[in-house]
Parts: C-alpha cells; sequence; structure tokens
C-alpha cells in the first residue's frame, strides 16, 4: 500500500496568520485537490495531519473543524476522490501533548490506524514543524513553498522541495511508479 500524508494549512488550502475558523474561510490553493485525485489514480492512500490550535485557543469548535474538513471532503468528492483519514491535533502549542507536529504523534497514529510503518512515507508540509516531525518518525519529508516562508537558518538538508501540492504530487508519483521489466528477447 502507498501511503501520502499532507498537512492540511499552506498544502492543501491557503493558510491565514489569523487561522482558518470557519468553512468561509477554508479556500483551496490552486491545483491542490486535482494533485489529490492524481495521487488517488496511482494508487496513493492520502491523509491529513494537521494542527489545530485554534480549537484550543477558543478561535472555533469542533462543530466548526468538522464543518471545514466536510467542505473539503465534498469539494474532493465533487472531482471524484475521497480522503482516507484526516488527523488532527487539538492542542495548543503550550499544552505538552504528543500529537501536536513537531512531535510524532500524529503520524504514529497514523501508522497504527493504517497497520503499517510509515517509515519512508512521504510527508508532505510547509513548515519546519512538519518537517522535523516526518524527520523524527522516519518518514520523507517534502517541503512545499505555498504556505508561510521558513526561517533563513531552516536546515533542509535532504528535504525535497516543491512550489505547491501539484508540483510535488506530480513528482512523487513519479518516484513511486511501478517499474516496468523489459522484456528479455
Amino acid at each position: 500500500m502507498k501511503l501520502v500524508i499532507l498537512d492540511r494549512d499552506g498544502v492543501i488550502n491557503e493558510d491565514s496568520d489569523d487561522f482558518i475558523k470557519s468553512p468561509a474561510e477554508w479556500r483551496p490553493i490552486a491545483g491542490s485537490l486535482e494533485a489529490i485525485v492524481k495521487l488517488k489514480h496511482a494508487g496513493f492512500r492520502v491523509v491529513v495531519a494537521s494542527n489545530q490550535s485554534g480549537l484550543a485557543r477558543g478561535l472555533f469548535d469542533y462543530d466548526t473543524l468538522f464543518a471545514i474538513h466536510d467542505k473539503m471532503t465534498r469539494m474532493l468528492a465533487d472531482i471524484g476522490t475521497q480522503l482516507d483519514g484526516i488527523f488532527f491535533c487539538p492542542h495548543g502549542p503550550q499544552d505538552g501533548c504528543t500529537c501536536r507536529k513537531p512531535h510524532t504523534g500524529l503520524l504514529d497514529d497514523i501508522a497504527r490506524r493504517f497497520g503499517r510503518s510509515i517509515e519512508g512515507v512521504p510527508f508532505v508540509g510547509d513548515s519546519l514543524s512538519d518537517i522535523n516531525a516526518a524527520r523524527d518518525a522516519g518518514a520523507q519529508p517534502v517541503l512545499v513553498r505555498s504556505g508561510k516562508p521558513l526561517p533563513n537558518d531552516a536546515s533542509l538538508d535532504g528535504v525535497q522541495t516543491y512550489a505547491d501540492l501539484a508540483t510535488a504530487a506530480e513528482a512523487l508519483i513519479q518516484t513511486h511508479a511501478p517499474r516496468r521489466h523489459k522484456k528479455s528477447g
């Protein structure tokens, strides 16, 4: 089973310094939903792993978060696909949980739920917390530049970097395509 993990804000949808607090504020990045379709058609199971500290900060409630996710899944269904899971951390930065990226709890949960290691599984994110979570979990960190800018001193050694999810998906599909065997003559 091929698996790919995607961060949400800044990867699938436009990010905001003020948080995405309602379905109206959730807007897909151009080409991101189509990239998920392409990944699914290439045989990937696609899951989302997202920090959602707006819950802990009181900026929105669970019903609103689920309405945002419902909008995303309906938009994907409208173009013929679906996600294989949405995993999120509801805690704030000071809560000391192990599921908030850069910790690996969300990725560990995905591994348990799918009954497989995530060693080498591509994790597409837009932040250092995504990269560090991927590295610490043994996943393959993939950076997209469609989210917030990274600090200038960010270590990107060994991190594949792309403009957005659309270009990252194309590269992942090519990298993970089945190898064709030459016919012996």
